[in-house]
Order: C-alpha cells, then sequence, then structure tokens
C-alpha cells in the first residue's frame, strides 16, 4: 500500500534576509517518514498558491507545524500589540480554514506549538501573548543560547486527564517533555478539549470534542527525535495510522479509537 500523503504547514522564511522561501524543518519530515510512515510533502502556507479544497485532496493528512510567527490576535476578536510578536496573514488564511475543514470531514491533522495553537483559534478559541507574564507562570520560550540539543531538551511534565485519549496513547498519565513556545490558549474553543497541563496549568495537550476524526495537538515538539522518544514515537504513529486510514478510503479515525 502506498504510504499516505502528509502536507507539513510550511512557514515564510528568508535566506540570508533577502531571498524569500516556504520552508519546514528537516525533523517534521524525519518524523513523518520515520515514524508515522508517511510521505512528507511541505506545502506552501500563502493562498496565493494553494487552497484548501485541493489540498484536502492531494493529501490523507496535514501536520501542523511550528513556527516564529505568531496566529494574529485579529482572528480571535483582539487588537495587535507588540506583545503579540511575529505575524503570518498568509499561514494564518491556509491553516485556520484548513483545521475547519478537517474537523467537518474526519481528515486527520497533528497540531504542534503554533499548530497546536492554531486549532484552538480556528474553533473560536484565543490565546495570551506571553504566557511568561502571567501570574505564577514560568518561562515557556526556547532557552536563548546552547546546542539544539539543549534547546530541544526536556524540561516539564505534562499531565494528562485519566483514561483520556493522550493518557491511551502513552501508557502514562505524567510525561515530560520540551518547551520551546512565548504564547499559549486563554480561552479555548467551544469544541476543544483540553487534555493535558504543564505544572503551571499552561494547556498542553487538546482534541475536539465529537470530531469523526484523528485531531490531537500539543504545545511542545515533538518531532525532535521522534523515533527516539517514548512520548513522541507513539503520537506520530498514531497520526500515521489516522492518514493510513483516510487514505485507503476516506474512513476517519476518532479521537476515541486511538489507543
Amino acid at each position: 500500500m502506498p504510504r499516505p500523503v502528509i502536507g507539513i504547514i510550511g512557514n515564510h522564511y528568508l535566506i540570508n534576509d533577502e531571498y524569500p522561501t516556504h520552508a519546514g524543518g528537516t525533523m517534521n519530515s524525519e518524523a513523518v517518514a520515520e515514524v508515522s510512515d508517511g510521505l512528507p510533502m511541505i506545502i506552501p502556507s500563502d493562498p496565493r498558491f494553494v487552497d484548501v479544497d485541493h489540498l484536502l485532496e492531494v493529501c490523507d493528512g496535514f501536520l501542523l507545524t511550528g513556527g516564529r510567527p505568531n496566529v494574529h490576535p485579529e482572528e480571535y476578536g483582539e487588537d495587535y500589540t507588540d506583545a503579540h510578536g511575529m505575524m503570518d496573514r498568509n499561514r494564518d488564511a491556509v491553516a485556520l480554514s484548513l483545521v475547519r475543514a478537517c474537523v467537518e470531514r474526519g481528515q486527520p491533522f497533528l497540531g504542534v506549538c503554533r499548530g497546536f495553537q492554531e486549532v484552538n483559534v480556528a474553533m473560536g478559541g484565543s490565546l495570551y501573548p506571553e504566557i511568561r507574564d502571567l501570574p505564577g507562570r514560568m518561562n515557556h520560550r526556547m532557552p536563548p543560547d546552547g546546542t539544539i540539543e539543549e534547546k530541544f531538551a526536556l524540561r516539564h511534565e505534562v499531565t494528562f486527564g485519566e483514561n483520556g485519549p493522550f493518557h491511551r496513547l502513552m501508557g502514562a498519565q505524567t510525561v515530560m517533555t520540551n518547551t520551546l513556545h512565548g504564547q499559549g490558549i486563554k480561552v479555548p474553543g467551544p469544541r476543544v478539549v483540553i487534555d493535558g497541563h504543564a505544572p503551571d496549568g499552561t494547556p498542553e495537550a487538546i482534541y475536539i470534542a465529537d470530531a469523526p476524526g484523528f485531531t490531537l495537538a500539543v504545545q511542545w515538539h515533538p518531532e525532535y527525535r521522534a523515533a527516539d522518544d517514548p512520548v513522541s514515537r507513539p503520537l506520530f504513529a498514531a497520526f500515521g495510522e489516522a492518514a493510513r486510514a483516510w487514505a485507503s478510503g476516506g474512513r476517519p479515525v476518532a479521537v476515541s479509537d486511538v489507543a
């Protein structure tokens, strides 16, 4: 059976600060190819080049990646401030519509970091511009110095809801994860179920209630060394199974079936 095609949402990037590209981290493609057993395809996240209907036809599942730009606060009814940081309205236009279409169709996606935040905003939720400024919250941002290994090191626990999809998938209710984000969920969308929290209360794992398909998203970066990490591997493996089921005839794999 052919490998399912996994669309990886790309990010706008300037090579040498002047040559525009749409890029995807190698670790995203590696996780999709080696753990999900899918065919990775980087999607230029710009509505001038792609539209959601055609993406849904071509791809069997979608990896909503992390990225430096944040979702524009106008997407959840708030004004922009300097605290909101960099924006990418083109990615907003593609990714938010794509999430809503996948939820409706049952087509699988896995959200990571910014992708996690996109899922919440697409479903009617809002975001805090800077988690570390909130009373009692830790600094979840990437360490400014150090090697890649140090930046992606395991830094805090995440505790899942008992017998929820993440608990079943991981075989453990508490796991260790990396953390490399500034923003986070403020108000969850009406159907967004928060199924995992950091020790400071920051939401870390979500899914969409009553969705027909695979709708898991996490605030950390499971794509880093996914094949060797006991938390990342089952997440990407389950995503791959959902994409294969879709490729074999449009069969959704519901969150309730994840185990």
